[in-house]
């Protein structure tokens, strides 16, 4: 798999095999082991192993980020741009250095605020 060097299809589906084998015909395991071999099979029957490496990758990823769609200097500036129909659920802006994310209420979108982890960083070095 190109994204993931040490991530090799066919051994993974190997090393699955004694564990199925090691558990009882029917047993939970067993079956939770063969679901996940036939996954495996899945994706490379399908040539979706370079997507399931990205996907892999991200997933395993323990460093926590956020993608911040569009800064702001001013909330008059931002409170325009969501006025203007672009905005989605569930986007994160900056406003003023800060982080918050467009919601859906029922009659409108609006802003909630949701700190970046940055943010959140800067904070507890502030209480330590």
């Amino acid at each position: 798999m190109a994204h993931t060097p040490d991530f090799d299809l066919d051994d993974l589906l190997g090393v699955l095999s004694p564990f199925i084998e090691s558990h009882a015909e029917g047993s939970k395991e067993r079956e939770a082991f063969k679901v996940a071999q036939a996954a495996l099979l899945y994706i490379r029957e399908n040539k979706k192993e370079d997507d399931f490496a990205r996907y892999y990758s991200a997933f395993s990823n323990t460093s926590f980020t956020v993608e911040v769609s569009h800064e702001f200097s001013t909330r008059e500036e931002a409170d325009a741009w969501l006025a203007g129909g672009t905005a989605r659920h569930a986007v994160r802006v900056k406003i003023a250095g800060k982080g918050f994310m467009v919601v859906q209420l029922p009659e409108r979108l609006t802003f909630m605020v949701a700190p970046l982890p940055e943010e959140l960083e800067s904070e507890e070095d502030a209480t330590r």
